[in-house]
């Protein structure tokens, strides 16, 4: 599995346990609904601003949303 895509679940598992939409994610983030959609299937690369956005928006660590991601992977 991929950096993205291990990114992406622990993104949408930490928003699910909150029990926050997408829909109402992104307006807290000031993102459009299909872009944390496409985070979360792991088909977007996110850029840090909008990363730091969403982390703030769930309440959570950056430990939490990297959560067995391989920095020695290339494909992050």
């Amino acid at each position: 599995m991929g950096n993205l895509t291990v990114l992406g679940e622990n993104i949408r598992n930490i928003r699910k346990a909150k029990n926050i939409s997408q829909e109402k994610l992104a307006e807290m983030c000031n993102l459009h609904r299909t872009y944390i959609g496409a985070i979360e299937c792991g088909t977007k690369n996110v850029c840090f601003k909008n990363l730091i956005k969403i982390i703030g928006a769930l309440g959570c660590s950056v430990n939490d949303v990297f959560k067995g991601i391989d920095i020695e992977e290339d494909t992050l």
